[in-house]
């Protein structure tokens, strides 16, 4: 089997273009069964060792992610229904095994045994891992009774189906709809842009007209440009009812009863676990030092914000009634802050795409990341890829071979939405003590060129890209040769995303932009006149956009610190609660967001979601250094990259933060950032 099967004895790069989905559950079940074999025999050993115990577990463990890796990235990014089928015939077996193995007396008894050896001195990412081990068998019900860890493994298996289940509903229901617009009028004040997408996705469907959709830069454009109100309606309603009993789709792929389920399995598990909340048990494994703390720091966040984002919100309004709008609909924010921005500021996110065609974007990013951390990249076209828009690069310094990611830019059908980073395979010593070099997916949803057109990007969209990206060094870069603690793998997760808000920054500094901007037919850099109206505009209503987050950290937490089995009617009871305290904006009725929050109920950030704004503010304090330094300091970017970016987990994320930037994180940048004067 292993002779014909790609996704077996993955030695090199995956064959992507030899994968079918017939091959995932045998290639899966045959590296489940070695690694069960691996444990066995490291657990019949009489003296054991760090080398001759983790050794062969790492490197069984090792194959087994560089097989499921490949298959879970296709199921992003070309989704079938066939690959849908033998992925989802996986997962109950990746979690039955997950827990097989955080369960195992004889392994947590190893890990113990190693962790208490002085004959062999080890290494602080060594000490780290078993550390980190050690809290998850734990936290995986290791000393629980027999009974309630059969209890807590089918508790596993079914949150991993309820989240995919979750996460097929909402591509479904995103995928499902679709408007086909046949009069030009009714699109006034649309982009070009957005209108050749538009034609060229109804063209794709052997449709005339322009087809919108509910994936991003089809529906983004719409609320912010279409001069149509009831168009912008039409299409709001659909997406903030996606995968609910509400709009266009009622009661397809509904999402409520899984949630339901959802929250009452996780505070079920973090109950047998001794934890009083699911918060509880999600903060155990995270920086933040207890879900009070948490609470606090978001409290404290809002009451800073909310003066100002009021008084955005109340500007707004007054905006929109000289414009003829008494009363602000959801379906009107977008729209009337966009031109409240043109008015003001006289500059717009499409005005701004000519500067920035994606080739030259790139160029920049990687001009950036070379300034900063002494890295050289370069495309490598004989690497074969799942789709013609993805390519492979190589990092290197200074020649010698660092890593390699796949970039994957465009929208397309079968791709989920979102931008996202995800390790292919992890730094580690292989056999012969030569490094296995870490590889990454990086994958945007960027609109695609059209016809001889390169894809111009918005200012937005290259925020985001470097924000991958910033994931992406983190997880390439690093030094660690512990696989569960190198790159991202083992960084506390209200850390993780410390690079990635961090690499942002780069794009509003002008050494910065000139690297990565040129006028897509003269090549002209970006004028300083557009400069100086992208920095007033930068902070336009921050405080709002701040309060929005907040707003979903609050919901996420409360949600998972104070309900123990909520109804549908109960989490719906909930976020209008939050947003009561908290937003400054409308919401309609009908708005199902808490649907299609993937973040909580698809992804890791359930209790988590805080993370982004508790990150924010480690990155804004470290970015701050480079301001203090100079933005391109040699030295400061040595520092963050041999304190941040090459330590990986190997540390506590803290004593990282401190060893680079010399003391405790401090909130005065964010605010600064942002342009928000904090509330008394």
């Amino acid at each position: 089997m292993s002779a014909s099967n790609p996704l077996v004895n993955i030695t090199d790069l995956p064959a992507f273009d030899e994968i079918t989905p017939d091959q995932v559950e045998p290639a899966l079940d045959q590296l489940l069964q070695k690694n069960r074999e691996a444990v066995e025999q490291v657990l019949a050993l009489s003296d054991v060792s760090w080398k001759n115990s983790l050794g062969p577990l790492e490197e069984a463990g090792d194959q087994l992610e560089r097989a499921w890796s490949p298959v879970s990235h296709l199921n992003s990014v070309k989704n079938s229904p066939e690959l849908r089928a033998a992925y989802e015939k996986c997962l109950p077996k990746l979690s039955e095994f997950s827990t097989w193995f955080s369960q195992h007396p004889g392994l947590y008894q190893l890990y113990k045994q190693l962790d208490e050896q002085t004959r062999e001195p080890l290494t602080q990412a060594q000490k780290k891992m078993l550390e980190n081990s050690l809290r998850d068998f734990r936290l995986s019900g290791i000393e629980l009774p027999k009974e309630d860890q059969e209890r807590f493994a089918e508790i596993q298996k079914r949150l991993s189906e309820l989240s995919n289940q979750f996460s097929n509903n909402l591509l479904d229901a995103t995928q499902n709809w679709s408007k086909l617009v046949t009069d030009e009028a009714e699109l006034a004040g649309l982009p070009q842009t957005a209108k050749d997408s538009a034609a060229a996705e109804a063209k794709a469907k052997d449709q005339e007209g322009w087809l919108f959709t509910l994936n991003f830069p089809s529906f983004q454009p719409v609320m912010a440009y279409a001069d149509n109100r009831e168009l912008r309606r039409e299409i709001y309603t659909a997406f903030v009812t996606r995968a609910s009993d509400q709009g266009p789709d009622a009661g397809h792929w509904d999402n409520a009863p899984l949630m339901e389920e959802i929250l009452a399995l996780r505070q079920e598990k973090a109950q047998l676990l001794g934890f009083s909340s699911y918060a509880h048990l999600s903060v155990a494994r995270k920086m933040a030092p207890s879900p009070q703390a948490v609470m606090d720091f978001l409290k404290d966040l809002a009451h800073k914000a909310y003066p100002q984002a009021q008084k955005d919100f109340q500007e707004l309004q007054a905006f929109a009634a000289e414009e003829g709008v008494d009363k602000l609909e959801p379906w009107d924010i977008n729209y009337f802050s966009e031109k409240m921005r043109q008015q003001r500021y006289a500059i717009s996110q499409e005005e701004l795409r000519p500067w920035f065609p994606v080739d030259r974007v790139l160029d920049g990013l990687f001009t950036v990341a070379g300034k900063l951390f002494d890295v050289s990249f370069e495309a490598d076209p004989e690497v074969t890829t799942w789709h013609p828009d993805a390519r492979y690069y190589r990092v290197t310094r200074q020649g010698q071979p660092l890593a390699g990611f796949y970039l994957d830019l465009y929208a397309r059908e079968g791709k989920r939405g979102g931008a996202w980073m995800a390790d292919c395979r992890n730094r580690r010593l292989q056999a012969g003590q030569q490094p296995q070099l870490p590889v990454a997916f990086l994958t945007c949803n960027f609109t695609p060129p059209v016809d001889n057109q390169p894809s111009l990007l918005t200012h937005n969209e290259v925020t985001t890209l470097f924000h991958e990206f910033g994931h992406g060094l983190h997880h390439m870069l690093t030094q660690v040769e512990v696989p569960e603690v190198a790159g991202i793998n083992g960084v506390a997760w209200d850390a993780v995303e410390l690079p990635s808000q961090f690499m942002e920054n780069f794009c509003w500094e002008r050494e910065g932009l000139d690297l990565m901007t040129g006028h897509y037919q003269t090549g002209e850099a970006l004028p300083q006149a557009l400069f100086e109206k992208m920095l007033a505009a930068k902070n336009f209503q921050s405080a709002m956009g701040m309060l929005r987050q907040l707003e979903f950290s609050l919901f996420d937490f409360r949600l998972h610190l104070e309900k123990e089995k909520p109804s549908a009617d109960e989490i719906q009871a909930l976020l209008d609660e939050v947003r009561s305290q908290v937003s400054v904006v409308p919401t309609a009725d009908f708005n199902r967001f808490q649907n299609g929050f993937a973040h909580i109920f698809a992804g890791g950030y359930a209790a988590g979601y805080y993370s982004y704004k508790w990150a924010e503010v480690l990155s804004a304090d470290a970015f701050s250094a480079f301001e203090e330094e100079g933005i391109f300091n040699p030295e400061t970017g040595r520092r963050f990259r041999e304190e941040i970016l090459e330590k990986g987990g190997s540390d506590d994320a803290m004593t990282l933060f401190i060893n680079f930037r010399g003391r405790e994180p401090q909130v005065d940048a964010l605010l600064r950032h942002n342009g928000i004067e904090a509330g008394e």
